[in-house]
């Protein structure tokens, strides 16, 4: 499986549609940890053929950098499952890190898509395994099987959430995608968010928020990426390069975590060293053990490198 999305922070996954050459063409010079060349819902019916060529040769063509380069393909409820996965990953080269199933509705799907994965890397030469994947959980069907889709193959690296296509199959009402609704004394998602969060973590995996499409409302964006970010959430989706900013700030441990972080490792460790000592007084607080689960599960949110721009 790709050393690269194993390791890479996930705090921005910018969705570019992969029929648009131009946006595929300006998607490599962006600051996201991860690009998701979309063939689902930003693909037009009779645009899907050629999109997946575009897609795929945009993966081969340019200098992705640090990103994770990832492709969303359609549902398997659709006729152009198969094809996306057959033309996309035969003609993308190594480069192609990850492919995400839309509408995963079952762990089957996921260990058929495994399958033919295992096929068409023996057929182009590319190193078995080496392509991960991705569930994006966005229909009652998928959210009632969330944790056995989350153990379904050990090619999964990530839980994605689609919070329209989830309110369309529920019957919520819904003003803005992502948003939260009206008339509602809470955040409706709350559930949703950490059923995701158990069964991703359960399972060793990230776990992104889905987008949010009010695209002009950054204060909005900054509102509703923070309640996942405080649940523990990786990152989210960007639907415009104006969001990615935003987004690897909120999901980056800020510099009093990283400070506090360390502050606990290293008295800690000094209470270890010359006292024997694994339960400590400091600082008006007791640390333990788990004072250090928690400061090393900070500073492993710091990103290793950023991606190159």
């Amino acid at each position: 499986m790709s050393s690269r999305s194993r390791a890479h922070a996930r705090r921005s996954v910018l969705a570019v549609p992969g029929s648009s050459e131009r946006f595929l063409s300006k998607a490599p010079q962006l600051a996201c940890d991860m690009v998701l060349l979309d063939l689902e819902d930003a693909v037009a019916p009779e645009e899907k053929p050629a999109a997946r060529a575009k897609v795929a040769n945009a993966i081969g063509k340019f200098d992705w950098g640090n990103k994770i380069v990832g492709v969303r393909l359609n549902a398997f409820s659709t006729p152009y499952t198969f094809r996306d996965v057959l033309e996309v990953v035969s003609n993308a080269g190594p480069r192609l890190d990850i492919v995400m199933l839309a509408k995963t509705a079952n762990a089957q799907e996921i260990a058929a898509l495994d399958l033919i994965l295992n096929q068409i890397e023996l057929e182009a030469g590319i190193e078995p395994g080496h392509i991960g994947l991705e569930a994006l959980i966005e229909s009652a069907d998928g959210l009632a099987n969330i944790r056995e889709i989350a153990g379904s193959s050990p090619r999964l690296e990530a839980l994605a959430f689609g919070p329209g296509d989830l309110a369309a199959s529920l019957g919520m009402p819904m003003g803005v995608v992502g948003d939260t609704v009206a008339n509602y004394p809470g955040d409706h998602y709350h559930s949703v968010c950490m059923s995701l969060l158990l069964a991703a973590r359960t399972h060793g995996l990230a776990v992104v928020d889905g987008p949010y499409l009010g695209l002009d409302d950054h204060e909005r964006l900054r509102e509703l990426s923070q309640r996942t970010r405080a649940l523990g959430f990786d990152g989210k989706w960007a639907i415009h390069p104006d969001q990615i900013e935003l987004l690897n700030e909120i999901y980056s441990p800020t510099e009093q975590e990283i400070a506090r972080a360390r502050e606990m490792l290293s008295a800690l460790d000094l209470a270890a060293s010359d006292e024997g000592k694994g339960a400590i007084r400091h600082g008006g607080e007791m640390f333990d053990e788990v004072n250090r689960k928690m400061a090393l599960s900070i500073l492993a949110r710091i990103p290793q490198k950023d991606p190159q721009v």
